[in-house]
């Protein structure tokens, strides 16, 4: 039996690209010879359509186009993922469906039992889970179907069990020869050896190979990496779809497969393919097709034009560096001569004039106090508007260049340098960002060798450098990796040997700055834990720093 495994990239909502998208993988897994075509979960309508869920009309259309792909009258068995009505009166309204179709039938349907509830995820808002999952025959064998959560049963994200059911051992039970696994599953750095250490663990208790289905797209915030696999019963991983690209993979059951070993590139590599892919994604999307970035000639907005130009091409992309009395002729060398390496447009805007406008302008009020963040305050902002002006004038998205690292502390000037409508990096780290800087140079030099090596500094005031206010960035990654992703306290992070003022100072500024990162753009989620929708903290709270 041949078993194709399509990652696809699905629109959220769109009906007619999306039917296109399986149509084309279920020819060409016909014309292979394949006896059944596996889709992601949800890939009618994209995922996560959150809300638009509740709209009756989104619903219905998406029931249409199962039908409609039931017709396509191909002999080849289909399981896609959608969305059916609860025939029952109780419950949520809706069910994550599985359906299975065959020359221009649907054969049967099934659903998602677990529905996760956690990080970005809120499928209960929505869903009501089926009692029982799906299970056919084909080719004399039984085939058991899962839809992503259902699979994860067993696996901890705390100190106690996630689930009081197991999907995969309600089908073993049921002497099925074939796990299949429908997903979207978001990605975020290290998800995939988790997800093969799950699938490891199923077949090697279980004793039947497994099938994993991921759709790879971005979405928002979340980026969905693919990375579909197939694992045989031994526990072996015998196939792997790219990540972050569309693929379509063909697993013959009479076969014999060698193990993939060692499947997994370096963290600079995936994290910069799911933030060009992301960036994309969310970009076209959104109806642009070109881009801003404004170039201070630093390691943030460095990095935000490389990924830029990467996805959507240097010809889309414009660099606008905005000198003020403070920047050094360093800075602006780097930004040209990083625009000039990469072949995007540049413009330089000097904003010395205009600053000076808004203190002669401020004067009378200000009279008698000294320049503060105030005044470093008004640059930024003179920059936001600048670079809002060319977005609107040219149809152009703004990519806001802000790390993760800033953003945590409030290092940041709210209708400043958060002025945008993607942040591509809020989720990366400033250590990070300096590996990612050195892996993309690593073949030749793309980024200005002294953009890396300098001490980094927003240049708002005379020699100034971020560890004017901040502690080295080695120490406050860590400190904050520790304090948002591990959700540890003040004391069990100074057990790990940090300074006790050092670590409650951070933790202080991270919560006294929530209000700003409540305003910022959306940002592409990188690690498990991203400040947005998965990360839902008060604003107006207690400041005890825990």
């Amino acid at each position: 039996m041949k078993i194709a495994i399509c990652q696809i990239n699905p629109v959220i909502g769109d009906f007619k690209n999306n039917l296109l998208l399986i149509k084309d993988a279920v020819e060409y897994a016909y014309q292979a010879g394949c006896n059944l075509a596996v889709f992601p979960e949800m890939s009618l309508l994209g995922y996560p359509p959150k809300d638009l869920l509740e709209k009756p009309a989104l619903i219905d259309e998406n029931l249409r186009k199962l039908n409609e792909l039931a017709f396509i009258n191909k002999d080849i068995n289909i399981l896609c993922g959608y969305v059916e009505k609860n025939p029952l009166k109780i419950g949520k309204p809706l069910i994550n469906g599985v359906a299975l179709i065959n020359n221009g039938r649907i054969l049967k349907r099934g659903g998602k039992r677990l529905l996760p509830t956690y990080d970005v995820y809120d499928e209960s808002r929505y869903f009501e889970p089926v009692l029982e999952s799906l299970v056919f025959e084909l080719e004399d064998k039984k085939l058991g179907v899962t839809i992503c959560e259902d699979i994860w049963s067993n696996f901890s994200f705390s100190d106690g069990k996630l689930y009081n059911l197991d999907p995969v051992a309600d089908l073993a039970s049921k002497d099925i020869d074939i796990l299949i696994n429908l997903s979207a599953s978001a990605f975020y750095l290290g998800i995939g050896p988790q997800r093969l250490k799950i699938l490891k663990k199923i077949t090697e208790t279980h004793k039947f190979p497994a099938i994993y289905c991921n759709q790879v797209c971005g979405n928002d915030d979340l980026i969905f990496d693919g990375s579909s696999m197939v694992v045989d019963q031994g526990g072996k991983l015998i196939l792997l779809g790219k990540q972050f690209e569309t693929d379509l993979i063909i697993w013959d059951t009479d076969k014999e497969y060698t193990e993939i070993l060692n499947p997994w590139p370096t963290d600079e590599e995936t994290v910069l393919k799911g933030l060009i892919l992301g960036t994309r994604d969310y970009t076209t999307r959104c109806g642009f097709k070109k881009v801003l970035v404004g170039l201070s000639g630093g390691i943030d907005s460095t990095l935000v034009a490389v990924i830029a130009s990467r996805a959507l091409g240097p010809e889309n992309v414009m660099g606008i560096s905005m000198p003020s009395p403070y920047t050094s002729k360093m800075s602006k060398d780097d930004a040209r001569k990083l625009a000039s390496n990469l072949g995007i447009l540049f413009e330089e805007i000097p904003i010395q004039e205009l600053f000076q406008l808004y203190k002669d302008s401020l004067k009378h009020l200000f009279k008698g106090l000294k320049e503060d963040a105030t005044e470093e305050n008004i640059q930024a902002r003179i920059r936001g508007n600048l670079l809002m002006a060319v977005s609107n004038k040219f149809n152009a998205l703004l990519l806001t260049t802000g790390n993760k690292s800033e953003m945590a502390m409030g290092y940041c000037t709210l209708y400043g340098d958060m002025s945008g409508g993607l942040a591509v990096i809020s989720d990366i780290p400033k250590t990070m960002c300096y590996r990612l800087a050195n892996h993309i140079n690593h073949k030749k030099e793309i980024i200005p060798q002294r953009i890396i090596t300098r001490p980094p500094s927003a240049e708002l005031r005379p020699n100034q450098t971020d560890q004017d206010t901040l502690p080295p960035y080695e120490i406050l990654d860590d400190i904050l990796e520790k304090a948002i992703e591990e959700n540890m306290g003040v004391d069990k992070i100074v057990d790990k040997g940090h300074d006790p003022a050092i670590v409650k100072e951070v933790i202080h500024r991270v919560v006294v700055n929530e209000y700003k990162r409540r305003q910022a753009p959306t940002g592409l989620k990188i690690t498990s834990k991203a400040f947005g929708y998965g990360r839902r903290y008060p604003i107006a709270r207690g400041k005890d720093t825990f």
